[in-house]
């Protein structure tokens, strides 16, 4: 059975959202391209694969084919609403460690609030 999640963005303890920083520096088509993804997973979930996989540890990242790259939002679901944690342009086959730190870090952080 479908659920229609409410999306946020993950803010850090000064109130930045990095997510939406990231996006607001991407070109247009770009953004577009992976709102309608995240729109996607937002009114379709659960969804699998080639647009979500589950990365372990509650943590899923939204696959989205830009024109020349590939783009990774990781989200964790908080209830029924998909909190954005980290997003990244992939370079490498494997999700880079750093990153996947980062989200579990702020996944960590967004349970001590």
């Amino acid at each position: 059975m479908e659920t229609i999640l409410s999306v946020k963005f993950f803010a850090n303890s000064l109130g930045s959202e990095p997510v939406r920083l990231w996006l607001k520096g991407l070109p247009a088509t770009d953004r577009k391209t992976i709102g309608e993804d995240i729109k996607t997973v937002q009114l379709g979930w659960p969804l699998g694969m080639p647009l979500v996989r589950h990365l372990g540890g509650g943590l899923w990242e939204v696959r989205t084919r830009l024109d020349n790259r590939i783009a990774r939002v990781l989200f964790v679901l908080s209830g029924s609403t998909m909190v954005l944690l980290h997003a990244f342009i992939k370079k490498q086959q494997e999700t880079p460690k750093a990153d996947l730190d980062l989200a579990i870090n702020r996944h960590k952080e967004l349970k001590r609030k």
